[in-house]
């Protein structure tokens, strides 16, 4: 789980099904752009508007589609405990290698509650474990100590952190044990962030962008942060952008104008919105 990571969107067709020809065209995209692993289901796929059989597909699709050419995480999180045990008991866990489980939202449990959640997920997963904090979705920070705590559990094995807090990132970074990774939730932090010793990203932008960003991840980890700067800042006004008015909104319009899927999102979310859109465009012309 090392390098670049792509939180894959989940495209559309107008009438909301399930694109799966263009899933396979970005799936190729991000693989040919150099990308170390694909996380399936992820919060950018739209996750909580797919029925069980629909997530069952896609699972599928992308282990299918990637047939071994990289590595393959599911996302499987969520606020009910039980819920995600039943789920990790019928999963078929051909050509996953790990999965990427969010910090329970809406509940907003304390941290023993955060902890035994994880714990329990941690024991019952047949393949390791990483760890997502994104407080901002959630509601609730899991703070270095409780993440210090999981990261002893023999599989859990990283954390996705995305609380933008730098100061955060370097007491896990300097108490959890070498094997555990660090991996980066913000694409626009993601080189700041390697630079302080974090292993990678999980990343938004990567999927449109796969050979600039996953070079820059590349280099930053080697040291060549000279060179990793300048692809930064290449991609540094996009990555900020594709945030302005909700993800995956944003990446699913810049990837519509490279003709990857369509501009179609699942309600309650809606499209960006037209001065959103051409700021977008803008961009994307000046990175062709």
């Amino acid at each position: 789980m090392r390098g670049t990571g792509v939180a894959l969107i989940t495209p559309f067709n107008e009438d909301f099904s399930i694109d799966f020809d263009s899933l396979g065209k970005i799936i190729d995209h991000c693989i040919s752009g150099g990308v170390d692993y694909l996380v399936a289901l992820g919060t950018t796929g739209e996750t909580a508007t797919l029925s069980k059989a629909e997530k069952e597909q896609v699972y599928r699709f992308v282990v299918d589609k990637a047939a071994g050419r990289v590595a393959c995480v599911a996302g499987i999180g969520g606020n009910h405990t039980a819920e995600i045990l039943a789920t990790l008991s019928d999963f078929n866990f051909d050509g996953y290698d790990a999965i990427l489980s969010v910090s329970p939202y809406y509940n907003k449990p304390n941290q023993e509650g955060i902890y035994l959640h994880y714990k329990a997920i941690a024991d019952a997963s047949p393949v390791p474990v990483i760890l997502y904090n994104v407080p901002g979705r959630t509601g609730s920070n899991m703070l270095v100590s409780t993440t210090l705590k999981l990261a002893a559990h023999p599989n859990i094995i990283a954390i996705k952190e995305a609380s933008g807090n730098s100061e955060q990132f370097m007491d896990i970074l300097q108490g959890a044990p070498d094997s555990f990774l660090v991996i980066s939730g913000d694409d626009n932090l993601t080189l700041p962030f390697l630079a302080m010793g974090m292993s990678g990203v999980i990343s938004v932008i990567g999927q449109a962008y796969p050979a600039q960003f996953s070079t820059m991840v590349r280099l930053g980890l080697e040291g060549r942060f000279e060179e990793a700067r300048q692809l930064h800042y290449q991609l540094y006004s996009m990555m900020k952008a594709i945030f302005l008015d909700g993800n995956p909104g944003g990446i699913k319009a810049v990837m519509s104008m490279m003709g990857l899927c369509k501009n179609v999102v699942r309600l309650p979310l809606a499209p960006v919105k037209s001065e959103v859109y051409q700021q977008l465009e803008t961009l994307y012309k000046e990175l062709r």
